[in-house]
Order: C-alpha cells, then sequence, then structure tokens
C-alpha cells in the first residue's frame, strides 16, 4: 500500500465494520512508523489517532454496516479535515431485497420474520411501487442506526429494547434501476443522496407493496466520483503490508 496516500479507497468486505477498516490501516501505517501533517488531536466521528503518533489520524467517509460490502473511502492525515465533504456526496448501490419476510433491523443480522404471505407479485406491479419513490421523500432512519439521541448512538438504544424518537429527514432517490426479478428476491441499483438508508428504503417498499421486506445484500458500488473499480481489496493491501516488511 503507498502510505503517502491520503485518500485510500477500499472494497470493504463482508463482516468487517468500517472500524475494523480503519483499525487496520492504521496498525499498518503505525507498523511502518508514519507520521503525517500535524492536525488538531480531537477525534472526529470515525477517526482515530494512531497511538504514539499524535500528528497521524486515519478516518473514514460513510459508515457501511458489517453485512454490506463495497466502497469504502479511508482518510488519512490532513484529509480527515475533509471527512464532511466526502459525506455530503451522493452515493450508489447494489441492493438485494426479500420480500414477504421481515428482520428487526432491516437486514441479515436482525430476528427474521414471515410477514403476510402475498400472492406472486408481478414485476410490472414492483416497478410500480418503486416509482413512488424517486425524487424528493421523507425517510425515518432505523433505529439501529449510529444517528445521535441525546449523546448517544441510536443502535445502543435499540440494543437495549430502549425505542427512541427519530425525526423523518429529507432524502432524495434518483434512480432505482431493477437488475433481476424473480419472486421474491429483488435486485436493484439505487442511486441516491447522503444519509439515504437503504434498509429503510427495502422496508418502506415492502410496506408499500403490502408484502414486507428486508435487506439481504447490500454493496455500495459509487461516492461522488468515486467507483468501485478504484478501491483496493484489503487482502491486497494487508498481503502489500506485509511485502514491505
Amino acid at each position: 500500500m503507498n502510505i503517502t496516500k491520503d485518500l485510500i479507497l477500499i472494497d470493504k468486505p463482508p463482516g468487517w465494520t468500517s472500524f475494523d477498516c480503519v483499525a487496520k490501516i492504521r496498525g499498518i501505517l503505525k507498523a511502518q512508523d508514519v507520521l503525517l501533517t500535524p492536525n488538531s488531536r480531537e477525534q472526529a466521528s470515525g477517526q482515530e489517532l494512531v497511538p504514539n503518533s499524535p500528528r497521524l489520524r486515519v478516518g473514514h467517509a460513510g459508515t457501511l454496516d458489517p453485512f454490506a460490502t463495497g466502497l469504502l473511502l479511508i482518510l488519512v492525515g490532513a484529509e480527515t479535515k475533509n471527512q464532511a465533504n466526502y459525506m455530503k456526496q451522493d452515493k450508489e448501490y447494489q441492493a438485494t431485497l426479500y420480500f414477504g419476510k421481515t428482520s428487526t433491523t432491516g437486514d441479515p443480522e436482525g430476528k427474521i420474520s414471515k410477514s403476510a404471505s402475498p400472492d406472486e407479485l408481478k414485476k410490472s406491479e414492483v416497478e410500480a411501487v418503486l416509482k413512488k419513490f424517486i425524487g424528493l421523500i421523507e425517510q425515518t432512519p432505523p433505529q439501529h442506526s449510529a444517528i445521535k439521541i441525546n449523546g448517544q448512538r441510536a443502535y445502543k438504544f435499540a440494543r437495549k429494547g430502549t425505542p427512541v424518537e427519530i425525526k423523518p429527514r429529507k432524502i432524495k432517490i434518483y434512480n432505482i434501476k431493477i437488475i433481476n426479478y424473480c419472486w421474491p428476491v429483488l435486485v436493484a441499483n439505487v442511486l441516491c443522496s447522503s444519509g439515504t438508508y437503504i434498509r429503510t428504503l427495502a422496508e418502506d417498499i415492502g410496506k408499500e407493496l403490502g408484502c414486507g421486506a428486508y435487506l439481504t445484500e447490500l454493496r455500495r458500488t459509487k461516492i461522488g466520483d468515486y467507483n468501485i473499480q478504484q478501491a483496493q481489496t484489503m487482502d491486497s493491501i494487508i498481503a502489500d503490508a506485509q511485502g514491505n516488511h
């Protein structure tokens, strides 16, 4: 890995948290004893100081859930100051929805339950509902999210079984394109604004169809002008770092 880079594009593997990726990059940089441009010591969300190297910061822009894969931007050194600019950029995802079942978290990590057993829905019926979500819409972030409520992450309340009120907010869905549909599974490409929760979008689509739905797979393919083809795998980064020793 070129440790002088201030922006590293990662193809996050399943099972890894975004912070796992940050920690691994941080460890590689620490091992190579890299010191970059001095920054404030205050830690922002998704940023951590390298132990014993207070001048080096490593962070990420845009969390991906552990089950999700795809593009993750790792910011190094002075580039962490621009975190907010990266976070504001539009995103593109490939999402796989399963109809007829719901999840307590909206994804495979929650408790899965069968919803109403609907008749098989035609592709034209699904397309008609997807069109309703195109444009500027209101979306309520999920209980299992990193949004702060009274200084605490919402997911911490959810894990304790304590529901909290999360206000809806405006997001924009530019396009939802069906890649493949074979009842009860829909694979779609979603182009959306920052702040969009694809888990919630999947649940809302399921509610609108009257059958329920949850997200079984999620892959982020673009952030602004950056795309997954430019990204390195964690395996290749680790192998490269080991080869440099």
